[in-house]
């Protein structure tokens, strides 16, 4: 069957020959990597349908290696869509998160995977210029080699290897200090959503740190703080009202443990919290409705 007969039907879904096998095997990986650049699992799938409709123009026969050319191309839509993004965001209501995702239990298991989409690395990488930060991405957590790099953002080598120095610099410096263990941030929840549920104030002093640093985001569409909320007593202040008409509910957001805010039975929030030194230092509570539609479902990340 000639090329254009199999580029008859519409998306990945409906077609069943190479180059759709191609696609859906590497989707995960494609979805992931867009992501982690964008912040947004929203502008992740409008990036890999654009991919999509290039891949299936493509003369498979002069592709070398699939997975590679399929990363470039989601690399360089991703590029692109996030100094678009970086413009919404100027005009954004108050402090922008990322889109939180329900994930599989296996992306746990990864504890790369885990930490690189964790929100408080996606955070970090938002301090990234965007190119440092696809270099980042693709090097760090997906192990590229420089010359497979050097093709999806249109450097050279020898330019890739100097940004990959300095982004690794950039986020050394930014990270959550020493390494986490997902039992350690586990109980850290736990005993942080008890003090909260049972009004346990002096717990919550013992559990976070005195410069501690809670962000809100309701996009403007529900209230929300519209500036970082600073310090042990404003941040239990906080909690105490949410305690007052939420319940909390463990689940595993962007590969970590993190908590649902509930009220009345629905999704209120999700929040997410970052450790440093046995402290949380940082808590992160996304509220805008448009950025919790896919809570219900797991999602498709992957390496």
């Amino acid at each position: 069957m000639r090329n254009e007969d199999h580029a008859r039907e519409d998306g990945p879904g409906g077609r069943t020959d190479e180059a759709t096998d191609t696609f859906v095997t590497h989707r995960n990986l494609l979805f992931t990597v867009a992501y982690e650049m964008l912040g947004s699992a929203a502008d992740a799938e409008d990036v890999l349908q654009e991919a999509w409709l290039k891949w299936v123009g493509v003369d498979l026969a002069a592709v070398r290696e699939r997975r590679a050319y399929l990363v470039r191309i989601t690399t360089r839509l991703a590029l692109t869509r996030l100094r678009t993004l970086a413009r919404r965001k100027e005009s954004y209501v108050g402090p922008w998160l990322p889109e939180p995702l329900l994930t599989a239990p296996d992306v746990a298991e990864d504890v790369e995977l885990a930490d690189s989409v964790s929100m408080a690395m996606l955070l970090v990488l938002e301090t990234l210029l965007p190119t440092e930060r696809a270099v980042f991405v693709l090097r760090e957590v997906f192990g590229l080699d420089y010359d497979e790099i050097a093709e999806a953002v249109d450097k050279t080598p020898a330019a890739v290897r100097q940004i990959a120095h300095r982004a690794r610099a950039h986020v050394a410096a930014r990270r959550p200090r020493g390494t986490v263990s997902p039992a350690q941030t586990q109980g850290a929840l736990d005993a942080f959503r008890k003090a909260v549920e049972t009004g346990d104030l002096q717990g919550l002093f013992d559990l976070i740190a005195p410069d501690v640093v809670l962000l809100t985001d309701g996009g403007g569409v529900v209230r929300a703080a519209l500036e970082p909320v600073v310090g042990a007593e404003a941040v239990v202040a906080v909690l105490a009202r949410i305690a007052a008409v939420a319940t909390l509910r463990p689940a595993r957001i962007n590969g970590c443990p993190a908590l649902v805010v509930d009220i009345d039975g629905e999704p209120d929030s999700v929040m997410a919290i970052r450790i440093d030194d046995g402290l949380v230092t940082g808590l992160y509570a996304v509220r805008n409705p448009e950025k919790l539609s896919r809570i219900g479902e797991e999602a498709p990340l992957g390496r």
